[in-house]
C-alpha cells in the first residue's frame, strides 16, 4: 500500500490477539489500511471477520483480555498505540468521532440527550459560550426535528431515526476529522437507511470528513465508499477503488461474497 505522507490515518502492520491454552489467538492480523483526509473507505467482510474488533483497536479498546501484539497506527502523524490513556482520550471522542450500530447502547439511558452533548464538550475541554445552544446547533446540523424540546428527552422516548441523528451530532461535538461507522444503518428501516446516508454525505462535504465506514451492507457500501478493503479471517485480502472491485473483484472470496449476495452492488457514484 501506498505510504505517502499525506494520510489521515495509517495502519500498519497491525495484529490483535486474545489468549488461548495454546497461546495467542490472532482476531486480527497484520493489516495495513490507509485513509486520506475527506476519503471514505470501506471495510467489509462477512460477519466475525475481524472488522470492529480492527477499529476497536485502532481507538485502543480492544476488550480484554485481547491486546494489541504489534504494528502500528498513526492518525495525524501521531503513534495512537504508544499515547496514554490521558492522550488518548484527547484523540477518542474528539478527533476521531463514533457512529455506532445500536444507539440504544451507546446512550446513557439515565442522561437526556442535551447532557449527553454538554458533557462530551466539557470532557474533551470544548468551551462555548453556551453549551445548551451548542447542543442545539449540534443537532439542528444533524436533522433532528424540534431540536430544543429533543434536549430534554431520553434515548428511550426517540425513534431509532432520531437516536442515530442524535448519536451522530454527539460524533460531531468536538468537530472530528475522522469519523469511524460500525453499521450506522443495520437497525433502522429503508427510507431511514437512505436519509442517514444522505445526512452523512451532506456532513462530510460539509466538514472535510475522512470516514471508515464498516458494513455488510452492498448498497451502502456501493454509493457510499471510495475506496473497499475486503477482510477474511482477520486479514485483509483485497483493497481497490470502489468501482474498480465491485466490477473487478480479484481474489476468489471476494468474487464468492458477491455471487452469495453478500457483496455486490451498483455503484452509481
Amino acid at each position: 500500500m501506498t505510504r505517502d505522507g499525506q494520510s489521515l490515518l495509517e495502519i500498519d502492520q497491525l495484529t490483535v490477539g486474545f489468549p488461548s491454552p495454546n497461546g495467542w489467538v490472532h482476531v486480527v492480523s497484520e493489516v495495513s489500511l490507509t485513509i486520506a483526509r475527506g476519503e471514505v473507505l470501506a471495510l467489509v467482510g462477512e460477519s466475525g471477520c475481524g472488522k470492529t474488533m480492527t477499529a476497536l483497536a485502532l481507538l485502543r479498546l480492544t476488550p480484554p483480555p485481547g491486546r494489541i501484539l504489534g504494528g502500528s497506527v498513526r492518525f495525524e502523524g501521531r503513534e495512537l498505540t504508544t499515547l496514554s490513556e490521558p492522550e488518548m482520550q484527547l484523540v477518542r471522542g474528539a478527533r476521531i468521532g463514533l457512529i455506532f450500530q445500536e444507539p440504544m447502547s451507546a446512550l446513557n439511558p439515565v442522561l437526556t440527550i442535551g447532557r449527553h452533548i454538554e458533557e462530551t464538550l466539557r470532557v474533551h475541554g470544548m468551551t462555548v459560550p453556551d453549551p445548551r445552544t451548542r447542543a442545539v446547533e449540534l443537532l439542528t446540523e444533524a436533522a433532528v426535528d424540534d431540536p430544543a424540546r429533543r434536549l430534554d428527552q431520553y434515548a428511550h422516548q426517540l425513534s431509532g431515526g432520531l437516536r442515530q441523528r442524535a448519536l451522530i451530532a454527539l460524533a460531531l461535538a468536538c468537530r472530528p476529522v475522522l469519523l469511524i461507522a460500525d453499521e450506522p444503518t443495520t437497525a433502522l428501516d429503508v427510507t431511514i437507511q437512505a436519509e442517514i446516508l444522505d445526512l452523512l454525505a451532506q456532513l462530510r462535504k460539509k466538514h472535510g470528513l475522512a470516514l471508515l465506514l464498516i458494513s455488510h451492507d452492498p448498497d451502502v457500501v456501493a454509493h457510499t465508499a471510495d475506496r473497499v478493503a475486503v477482510m477474511q479471517a482477520g486479514r485483509i485480502i483485497e483493497e481497490a477503488p470502489v468501482r474498480t472491485l465491485f466490477e473487478a473483484p480479484q481474489h476468489p472470496y471476494t468474487v464468492d461474497l458477491m455471487r452469495a449476495g453478500r457483496l455486490g452492488g451498483r455503484v452509481t457514484g
